[in-house]
């Protein structure tokens, strides 16, 4: 049974890559500068933002929970730290480090919301802790937009290695390196072997000796943490923080990128290669829109629909792995 999973994943992988390439001889054809280097770049820099967001969106999936509050999260970080600015603090360093404990806190008390005061679902308790981030980016910047921030703040956002097509970003390098550890620790550690447990049967979880409210809770204060990571890269590649920018459907496009890449809102499944390549195709998305000048509205009409047909394909492979299991059952 073991290898059959194994089998099916790696055809669902198979077939994400397929739909990457298919998207990108498109717009190739569409588009003679869709392969252009700095267009390529500019890609890896898109993705890099939604890439630091869905980490922590996808150890939410996999214990079959959700963070509605990641994008949130990350402009608050970002507003969090032009406020310091502003008030004095011009130590970069210290900012950076100030926004990854409060993004942390953030998912801290996602987590404690679910696992100690036994809110339903996170649906409600990270829904609502968006509003609160929103308002509180609003708060601590006076709905003033900031900018001016020190080089070592920017770094992540705007360095880049090389000259070809303006350079490889440093963010998508950074990127790369923090998949590759995740990827050990989810498949290789026994924490992470936890994190699936915990979304495939959570009470069988729990009766076998593992505390599932601390396993949840980790999960939550990552996704805040990588939340803090997305809103130190967005300061270093727009040079301004904006609190308005927290309604934006950054969490919607972390969403989109985990289930495209494997991910199940049951819990339980989800990696990060594929959420890799699920962020890539958000990004070659959204940069074809671009390229094509399509309107804004169809914009979120065809990405609303992608995610539509992602869950869509999620249900039915669901259904034929449950198919499968019963007639080995039967035999």
């Amino acid at each position: 049974m073991t290898k059959t999973k194994k089998k099916s994943g790696s055809g669902f992988q198979l077939g994400t890559i397929l739909a990457l390439v298919i998207m990108c001889v498109f717009l190739a054809i569409s588009n003679s500068n869709f392969y252009s280097p700095s267009n390529i770049m500019g890609i890896f820099k898109q993705t890099a933002f939604n890439a630091f967001l869905a980490v922590g969106m996808l150890l939410c999936l996999i214990t079959a929970g959700i963070d509605l509050s990641v994008g949130a999260n990350a402009v608050f970080c970002a507003c969090l730290m032009g406020a310091l600015k502003e008030a004095g603090i011009s130590s970069g360093i210290v900012l950076i480090l100030i926004a990854i404990v409060a993004g942390g806190v953030v998912g801290f008390i996602n987590g404690t919301l679910l696992t100690r005061l036994h809110l339903p679902h996170p649906f409600v308790s990270t829904l609502g802790m968006k509003n609160v981030l929103w308002g509180m980016a609003l708060l601590v910047t006076s709905s003033k937009m900031i900018n001016n921030f020190p080089k070592s703040v920017e770094f992540l956002g705007n360095q880049t290695i090389g000259s070809f097509g303006g350079g490889f970003p440093i963010g998508f390098v950074v990127v790369i390196v923090l998949y590759v550890i995740m990827h050990v620790f989810l498949s290789k550690t026994a924490l992470g072997r936890s994190i699936y447990c915990a979304g495939g049967n959570m009470e069988a979880t729990r009766l076998s000796g593992i505390n599932t409210a601390n396993v949840l809770t980790f999960c939550y204060t990552m996704s805040g943490i990588m939340a803090a990571l997305a809103g130190i890269y967005s300061v270093g590649r727009s040079g301004i923080c904006n609190g308005a920018n927290a309604t934006q459907p950054y969490d919607t496009d972390a969403i989109a990128a985990c289930i495209i890449g494997g991910a199940s809102f049951t819990g339980g499944k989800g990696t990060m290669f594929g959420t890799m390549l699920g962020c890539l195709i958000i990004a070659v998305l959204r940069n074809g829109f671009t390229m094509l000048s399509i309107d804004s509205a169809v914009q979120n009409i065809v990405l609303g629909l992608v995610i539509i047909l992602a869950v869509l394909m999620d249900v039915i492979r669901a259904q034929m792995e449950a198919k499968r299991r019963r007639l080995a059952a039967a035999k």
